[in-house]
Parts: C-alpha cells; sequence; structure tokens
C-alpha cells in the first residue's frame, strides 16, 4: 500500500497532473473578475468545474489501484481537458485572444499527455 507521501510525490511528478493544476490556478485568475456579472455565474462555474475535474480524476484514478481504472480515470480527465479548451473559446468575447490562445494550448498539452498515457496504460494491459 502506498503511503500519502508516496501518492502525493507520484502524482506530483506526472506531467499532466501538474498542467491541470496550473490550469485551474489559471482558470480561477481569468474569470474571478468576473463574477460580479451575474449573465455568466453558469459558465463561469462550468469552467471551474471542468478544469477542476481534470485533477480530481487523475487524482481518484491514481489512488484506485488498478492500471484499469487508473486507465478510465485518465480518459474521464482528457474529456474534461476537452470540455474546458472549447468553453475557453467560447469565452472569446469577455477575454483576450492571447489569453485564450495560452490557455487552449495548455489543454492540448494536456490532452496530449494523457492520450499518450492512457495509450501506453492499454498496450500494457493487452500484454498482460
Amino acid at each position: 500500500m502506498k503511503s500519502e507521501s508516496e501518492e502525493s510525490g507520484g502524482l506530483k511528478r506526472f506531467g499532466a497532473y501538474c498542467k491541470a493544476i496550473e490550469l485551474f490556478d489559471l482558470v480561477v485568475q481569468d474569470l474571478s473578475k468576473f463574477s460580479s456579472d451575474f449573465t455568466l455565474t453558469r459558465l463561469i462555474a462550468q469552467q471551474y468545474a471542468s478544469a477542476d475535474s481534470i485533477a480530481a480524476n487523475i487524482e481518484e484514478g491514481y489512488g484506485r489501484g488498478s492500471r484499469k481504472e487508473y486507465t478510465q480515470f485518465l480518459v474521464i480527465a482528457r474529456g474534461s481537458a476537452q470540455e474546458t479548451m472549447g468553453r475557453y473559446q467560447r469565452f472569446k468575447h469577455w477575454l483576450p485572444e492571447g489569453i485564450i490562445n495560452l490557455r487552449t494550448s495548455l489543454c492540448r498539452e494536456i490532452i496530449a499527455i494523457l492520450t499518450a498515457t492512457i495509450k501506453k496504460l492499454r498496450d500494457l494491459e493487452k500484454a498482460k
């Protein structure tokens, strides 16, 4: 059984997880200035939730201890990254293009890492 510090250390070495934490912090930074605009309340809440879901699903899958379950949670995290990226593109009415480009680029990096990891884990599962 992994200790809490071993689990935390493993996650902190996983690039997609580190980038997911960074992305969540940036979402909060980008959107908190709009918190008083009630017309954006739902969109902001959804963006917070989808960005949080990336890291949360990586954490949950990592904690499961099963390669198959971990892979499934990474697939879900990848979907959340895709959702977060798409919503950033729809925030074009409120955020500068440069911010949107940086955030969607970060989402693409996360998606690429997750895709490669999912493929590797599935290949390992098939080889069993």
